[in-house]
């Protein structure tokens, strides 16, 4: 039984080698046989046909559309469509910082001036103030109304000079009720970075009317009293008696009829204590009235040109005090 076991063994075995090679007795030795490559051998084809078949452009290229390439980093691309300007300025940097309308105004450091109503003294520039912000039809020309002033300081006080060209003094009002007579106006914005862009009034923000009193019985005389009066902050509001002024009146050089101030007001008005560099909020007006029989603000003058609105800092003028 082993015995056939064993030839039967035998013959599945060569049957199985003839199958599966190929030898020479089949008429095949023309026929090369194949090899298997190693693994790495494979791969290293597989790369051979890939890179032999596809080109791979360069990067972003497309041969098929007309986009073109992205520009160089030297190149500067136009936008087509321009942002339009807004009329809020920029925000203080540390490089920048914005400004109110028109030439900031430099209060130079003086000593203290006689204040006798004349400014022989002052060296600061003699500035216009000639804008009309109020009343313009009753405004008949700088003969009607127009001035000049200058502007400086020291650690007490701020100081102003004024020279007004009116062709009718006419003062009645006192009071609240100041501003209805020929009269002087300080606006002052202690915290002018702080609230930049608040077009209203807050507790930072100064309105100081100033006034050389009634007319005399003389052609150029002045009855008196002088008189300070604070409308805003509106918590403090009221008269200011520590304020320093002396008001004349007069001829101008070309035999206008005139009048002049000269004015010191206490830094402690403002509640701040000044310093080189300091930036204010500023404006300085007058107001005219050339009707006797009536109390009335009949048009305004000021070094702030914008200043249409009594109630917006914005519109005021930039100083800067310097030493």
């Amino acid at each position: 039984m082993r015995s056939k076991l064993s030839l039967i063994a035998l013959m599945c075995l060569v049957a199985t080698l003839l199958a599966g090679c190929n030898f020479p007795l089949f008429g095949t030795t023309d026929v090369e046989t194949p090899s298997i490559p190693a693994p790495n051998q494979t791969m290293t084809r597989i790369v051979q046909q890939l890179s032999a078949t596809v080109t791979l452009g360069p990067v972003f290229a497309d041969t098929n559309t007309s986009t073109p390439m992205p520009p160089t980093p030297t190149e500067t691309i136009v936008p087509t469509n321009t942002p339009k300007a807004t009329k809020t300025p920029k925000p203080p940097t540390a490089t920048s910082a914005p400004s109110r309308a028109g030439d900031t105004i430099l209060a130079a450091y003086m000593s203290a001036p006689d204040l006798d109503g004349t400014w022989d003294e002052w060296k600061s520039p003699q500035m216009p103030l000639n804008s009309v912000v109020y009343g313009k039809g009753n405004w008949t020309g700088e003969d009607d109304l127009s001035a000049s002033y200058r502007v400086g300081w020291d650690d007490n006080y701020l100081y102003l000079a004024i020279k007004v060209v009116d062709d009718s003094y006419i003062q009645n009002a006192t009071g609240d009720n100041l501003y209805k007579g020929d009269s002087l106006e300080v606006q002052l914005d202690t915290n002018y970075y702080g609230d930049f862009y608040t077009a209203s009034l807050n507790n930072d923000d100064f309105q100081l009317g100033l006034s050389g009193g009634k007319a005399g019985a003389g052609k150029y005389t002045l009855a008196g009293p002088s008189e300070a009066y604070l409308w805003s902050p509106y918590g403090s509001a009221g008269g200011r008696s520590k304020v320093k002024m002396a008001f004349s009146r007069g001829v101008n050089f070309d035999d206008k009829p005139a009048y002049r101030a000269e004015i010191a007001i206490p830094w402690s008005t403002f509640g701040i204590t000044p310093y080189n560099g300091m930036t204010l909020g500023f404006a300085f007006s007058v107001s005219d009235n050339d009707n006797k029989a009536k109390n009335v603000q009949e048009s305004m003058i000021s070094n702030a040109p914008n200043r249409v609105s009594v109630l917006d800092p914005t519109l005021w003028r930039e100083m800067i005090l310097v030493k």
